[in-house]
């Protein structure tokens, strides 16, 4: 998944690593901007090609270049003092393995007169995931003050110091883990991307997921029938073996601790299967039950389905959709699973698999109609975009499918693939834009549950002035939208809202707090964009 090469040989790593540690003058394992400008003008390269260095080795805008993303800045540099363009395109046909140190005028004069502390880097170390920088004085601070960007190390560390800060508090005084998505943790903010696979059985869910990784995973069940019958997690891990749900829910360094909420019934069908795998180092697959057909079916699940689903959906970077030709009706249980989308649309992609089990003029009316199916459930006015192809080990049956059909099936998973190779480069501006999602619904529910708050009477009849308030929500949403200017689209599910708030007692619910929404609004409108300021591009402009 590595947009250029990370291997060097055993000289030039010590090279690098004596570069890399001075050039970190925090000594943290992260070499910000700041570092990087002054170290890089030893290059004596142009503004413009140092911006373009930056760019590619920092591909995920972390904001910071580690070992390996130095090591890649430091081959690109080297190119480009050889009169190399530095490209997507030319990248792709340098071998960089062969490409030696550049030249940095003075570094030698430094290096000798300072001498260093070299400290060993583990080019295989995560610094994402054991952040230096201590953490356990921002827990329980109700202080609204601006949070010292220089202690921050990265985008997704300031994050974490926002929420805990500013946004946390608020979910907590109006519950709004109960009613969403539940409290974020540090594993949650570290996590890998995560890619989430839903569709009916066997319409080739696991298969996909083994020709992605070009082996089958531990755990792993292929068959006609329904086969999968749990969620499972495929992560990186030092060896293969699974791990039962009752155990990965209780790790603190995994962010499946909210999964808890669920009970026994669904941790008893939730697993996790862990392999070494080079692709499982960028990303995390879900790979879930078939979805089952028919009101008889549903019954027999012991869980909430949907609102599992929901959960993963929230934290999931891409939900593919898969249909199989011969499987192109949406089940009500379908239905409600697709339903439970709602606000990640961005996030959905639908793939129409094992397209070469017909031939093409069969293609053309199974497209159609699945287009057609698809509309009627997502609401849309825009027709969501298939694609098709046969996800599996196999080659094309081009004898059903004919040459012009194996040309187009090999377009649209090159397409496809490609929105998976992007995953890890935009994980942290996912972060950030489900971040933002969250902290505008956490203030819209603070807005609405402390209006119902004060529709409740002093005294007397306070059941069925509750009772009342949930059977007009639709009306008191409406009145809440209209009262502080908000966007009827960022509102959450009325019939879920109705089903969650009648355990409670609306009257013990707090009244609006100014202080804490403008904490929010503040985050929203300072903090985050100078955040990211600056972890920006060195060399922006």
């Amino acid at each position: 998944m590595d947009i250029v090469s990370y291997s060097i040989s055993k000289e030039n790593d010590k090279i690098y690593q004596n570069w890399f540690s001075f050039a970190d003058s925090d000594g943290d394992g992260r070499l910000t901007g700041t570092d990087a400008i002054k170290f890089f003008a030893m290059s004596n390269l142009p503004r413009g090609d140092l911006k373009q260095v930056w760019a590619i080795a920092d591909s995920r805008r972390q904001g910071y270049l580690g070992f390996k993303e130095f090591v890649i800045a430091m081959k690109l540099v080297s190119l480009a003092q050889e009169g190399n363009e530095i490209t997507q395109v030319a990248l792709a046909h340098a071998d960089l393995e062969k490409v030696n140190p550049p030249v940095m005028e003075g570094l030698d004069t430094f290096l000798s007169t300072n001498k260093p502390s070299i400290k060993e880097i583990d080019p295989e170390q995560d610094v994402n995931s054991q952040p230096q920088t201590p953490k356990l004085q921002w827990f329980g601070t109700k202080s609204t003050k601006k949070i010292p960007l220089s202690s921050v190390t990265s985008i997704i560390d300031g994050l974490e110091r926002l929420y805990i800060q500013k946004l946390k508090p608020l979910e907590v005084t109006y519950q709004f883990s109960d009613f969403g998505s539940s409290l974020l943790t540090s594993s949650d903010f570290d996590a890998k991307p995560m890619v989430m696979l839903l569709g009916q059985y066997s319409t080739g869910k696991t298969t996909f997921i083994k020709h992605l990784l070009k082996c089958s995973y531990p755990g792993a069940h292929i068959g006609p029938e329904p086969t999968t019958d749990r969620f499972v997690i495929v992560m990186l891990g030092p060896d293969e073996r699974t791990i039962p749900g009752n155990t990965i829910a209780v790790q603190a360094d995994m962010p499946f601790t909210g999964l808890t909420t669920y009970g026994n019934a669904f941790l008893s069908k939730f697993e996790c299967s862990q392999m070494p795998h080079s692709l499982l180092e960028h990303i995390t697959f879900v790979d879930t039950p078939g979805v089952l057909s028919g009101e008889k079916q549903r019954t027999q699940r012991s869980y909430d389905f949907t609102g599992v689903t929901s959960w993963f959906a929230a934290k999931s970077d891409l939900i593919l959709l898969l249909f199989d030709p011969h499987k192109l009706d949406i089940s009500d249980e379908f239905k409600r699973v697709i339903g439970s989308l709602r606000g990640h649309d961005d996030k959905i992609r639908v793939v129409l698999n094992k397209a070469d089990q017909i031939d093409t003029q069969q293609l053309m009316r199974v497209y159609g109609a699945l287009t057609w199916s698809l509309g009627k459930v997502l609401n849309t006015p825009e027709v969501m975009r298939v694609y098709i192809g046969s996800f599996n080990d196999k080659p094309v049956n081009s004898m059903a499918v004919g040459p012009v059909g194996k040309e187009l099936f090999e377009k649209e998973q090159d397409d496809l693939l490609s929105d998976l190779k992007d995953i890890p480069k935009k994980a942290c501006d996912r972060k950030i834009n489900e971040f933002v999602k969250r902290a505008r619904a956490a203030k819209i529910h603070a807005y609405i549950i402390s209006h119902l708050r004060n529709q409740m009477p002093a005294m007397l009849g306070k059941t069925k002035a509750q009772q009342r308030l949930i059977n007009n929500l639709e009306n008191e949403f409406a009145k809440v939208q209209r009262d502080y200017h908000l966007p009827p689209g960022d509102f959450p599910d009325v019939q879920h809202f109705k089903e969650v708030l009648s355990g409670y007692n609306i009257d013990k619910f707090e009244k609006l707090k100014p202080k804490m929404i403008q904490a929010v609004d503040d985050m929203l409108a300072f903090d985050i964009p100078e955040l990211l300021r600056k972890f920006r591009n060195p060399y922006g402009q």
